[in-house]
């Protein structure tokens, strides 16, 4: 009778030991799908003018760009130093080329910024995203360490009722050693 109470206790600890794992479980799959969703975000929908900036800006911001520009002037500046009298387009203050810098200057410049600010709304929301995950990560670790504290609680109280149930077992034995030693 006393083994079967034992065998109940063992068996309530193991149903519970299954519950928590099943929960803990389940945890780590919802938290696989929101980092899968996250790391698979929907494909971003764009406009021709967002992908025409997204191109000028990251061709204007390459060492292409720089080292080609600097061809260009170069070569622009030698032929109008060297070239003879009509060849000439544009003498040597270069007004023509500094008209054509600065409208290249006027029209990048915007395009660029506006490839930024679209960087820098995906970089917010990333950075939110992060947020959301090391808070529900937060949630999930107190959720957690409250089940480990209550699976702990309640070893604790089968541990007692066991031990109750083995001294109850021992003082029965000892009974019975003590009947059998008096005869």
């Amino acid at each position: 009778m006393s083994i079967k109470n034992i065998d109940k206790l063992l068996s309530k600890e193991n149903e519970q030991l299954n519950r928590l794992h099943k929960i803990v479980k389940d945890t780590l799959s919802s938290e696989e799908l929101i980092i899968h969703n996250l790391m698979n975000p929907p494909a971003e929908t764009l406009s021709k003018g967002q992908k025409i900036s997204d191109k000028v800006a990251m061709f204007g911001g390459s060492w292409r760009f720089i080292i080609l520009f600097g061809v260009v002037l170069t070569v622009w500046i030698v032929f109008n130093i060297y070239a003879l009298g009509a060849f000439k387009f544009d003498p040597y203050p270069f007004i023509l080329m500094n008209l054509i810098l600065s409208c290249i200057a006027a029209l990048q410049a915007p395009v660029i910024m506006m490839s930024q600010n679209r960087q820098e709304e995906k970089d917010r929301q990333r950075s939110e995203n992060d947020y959301m995950i090391n808070l529900k990560a937060e949630l999930e670790i107190r959720s957690l360490h409250q089940k480990m504290d209550l699976l702990l609680e309640e070893q604790i109280k089968t541990l007692f009722a066991s031990q109750a149930e083995q001294f109850k077992l021992i003082k029965g034995m000892n009974a019975k050693l003590d009947k059998l030693s008096e005869k």
